[in-house]
């Protein structure tokens, strides 16, 4: 840990913005994990030092934290998220994620939503994110059932409103329903082909004129805590020709590409029988699979697969509670890891996670693989988690390089928890009780871009009351809305259950499920 400022930065004259004095420091480098009692000295939005007598200069400061009896670590980066989900956690019962979807989007939706509520439900994931001690989010937004500016305007002003450091995406299919699965055009009547038909649809033109819009309106704004990415949501849900448009766009303006690539077993199934090699290899051959890509989920791959990924530079995201809710499978995490992937920790939707749950998430990471490898020194330790949950998220939403540090001149996001509280007491491993214990509750101060979000557990951007309770108020709508999705499942579920079926049936060259019981 620094003891003091870098000399390379240069000393600010007169007062600096905060001092927290005499806390533990938890810092995450590369190979290892450091834990000393220090300071942390924070001014324009940048920690300016950090260590053992390292707030000795800095006498004056706007605001004080006394450090002792805390433990100040990086904020927690959650590296994949879809906001629009955020107001149906309980709303879905575990299905397959073929037919989970079809219980969260209306498949025949026209209307768009209402301003307000993209506001509130952003509001509602970001509060629950800021006092669990996340400090960035990478949203893979949704829009139903076009992109319309408002809304997009609704979710963004949402997380500038919040403090909370956020990286969005336009995920945004345009290809027919029938065309992103296997089996399932065969399947379908001539009526369901022409539902399917006159859908919603965005072309490529509308689409990228919407992210020429987004990215001069919202890219690094509100002073750099908010940026734009791009997303196919999955290569196989877009046109070709859009998809190598966005790695033009992620080119062009150096932004994270978002696309979720065989998260499932039906997933594999669609390579096999529509393009005869894997998605993977698809997003390599189309150019799209760089160091800008952020790989989402990654469960159903092979060594070849993960060979392209390795060799890409991309990050993964894991999602290990919404592999586990939706049936996708165990991620081969030892194998990724060891193939010097970068590997972020996401939450998911709140409808696959029934709430945000970040420090679950981390949880589930270090139990789900000894499940998975028989060998146990293979299976994730406390010290990769932590890493995948700061500098790791960080990385994969292209953050810049000192992000989720606390070291000179690293962006100023730290929380401060409470050592004094139950899954502290005793205080026998820090690392892993910051894993396995869940100390959400412990989570005292947020600390975003140097400014306290969170202070004594409240936030303090927005009345998070006021805003709790209007979402209260959206339950006969939100209500009206999962009864309209029940409705539309019901009209097709049979055919999407046996196209389901038809690729747990399609011999694949892995094995991702824990399988049934034996006698």
């Amino acid at each position: 840990m620094a003891a003091s400022m870098d000399p390379s930065t240069p000393i600010p004259s007169g007062r600096v913005d905060l001092v927290i004095r005499g806390a533990q420091l938890l810092d995450v480098e590369d190979g290892r994990i450091e834990v000393a009692t220090g300071d942390l000295v924070i001014d324009r939005g940048r920690i300016l030092a950090a260590g053992i007598g390292a707030a000795d200069g800095f006498e004056q400061a706007a605001e004080e934290i006394a450090g002792r009896g805390l433990l100040a670590m990086p904020g927690l980066v959650n590296c994949h998220f879809h906001s629009p989900g955020n107001l149906l956690k309980g709303a879905v019962e575990n299905l397959p994620l073929e037919l989970f979807m079809l219980y969260e989007v209306p498949p025949f939706m026209k209307e768009p939503v209402a301003t307000r509520v993209a506001y509130l439900r952003t509001m509602l994931g970001a509060l629950e994110m800021l006092k669990q001690g996340v400090t960035a989010v990478h949203d893979d937004a949704f829009f139903l059932p076009v992109v319309t500016h408002p809304e997009v305007d609704a979710v963004m002003g949402a997380y500038r409103e919040s403090g909370l450091r956020a990286v969005v995406a336009l995920d945004q299919p345009n290809e027919i329903e029938y065309r992103k699965h296997p089996f399932l055009e065969a399947l379908l009547s001539e009526s369901d082909h022409a539902a399917m038909d006159s859908a919603a649809r965005q072309t490529d033109t509308q689409l990228l004129d919407d992210y020429e819009w987004f990215i001069d309106r919202w890219n690094d704004s509100a002073d750099g805590r908010l940026g734009v990415a791009v997303s196919c949501s999955a290569p196989q849900r877009v046109s070709a020709d859009y998809l190598r448009a966005l790695g033009d766009l992620s080119r062009r303006f150096d932004l994270p590409y978002n696309m979720h690539i065989l998260e499932t077993r039906t997933q594999r199934a669609f390579g096999d029988e529509r393009l005869g090699h894997s998605l993977v290899r698809y997003a390599d051959q189309l150019g799209v699979l760089t160091e800008r890509a952020q790989v989402i989920h990654s469960i159903w791959v092979d060594e070849t697969d993960i060979d392209l990924l390795a060799a890409s530079g991309c990050s993964v995201a894991h999602n290990p509670v919404s592999n586990l809710k939706i049936g996708s499978g165990i991620m081969p995490f030892r194998r990724i890891v060891d193939a010097g992937i970068n590997v972020g920790l996401g939450t998911d939707e709140a409808s696959v996670d029934d709430g945000v749950n970040y420090w679950t998430t981390m949880k589930v990471t270090g139990l789900i693989h000894n499940v998975g490898d028989s060998d146990y020194r293979r299976w994730p330790t406390p010290h990769e988690i932590l890493r995948a949950a700061t500098t790791g998220g960080s990385r994969a939403m292209r953050l810049e390089p000192l992000a989720g540090r606390l070291t000179p001149g690293a962006p100023a996001d730290v929380i401060l928890l409470d050592l004094n509280t139950a899954p502290f007491t005793p205080l026998n491993n820090l690392e892993r009780q910051l894993i396995y214990c869940e100390p959400r509750e412990s989570v005292l101060h947020t600390i975003i871009d140097g400014h306290v979000v969170v202070r004594d557990r409240r936030v303090q951007t927005f009345d998070e009351d006021a805003i709790l309770g209007e979402v209260r108020d959206l339950a006969p709508a939100v209500s009206e809305f999962i009864a309209d999705c029940t409705s539309g499942a019901a009209q097709i579920v049979d055919k999407y259950r046996q196209m389901y079926q038809l690729a747990v049936d399609h011999a694949v060259p892995m094995h991702r499920w824990a399988g049934p019981m034996t006698p």
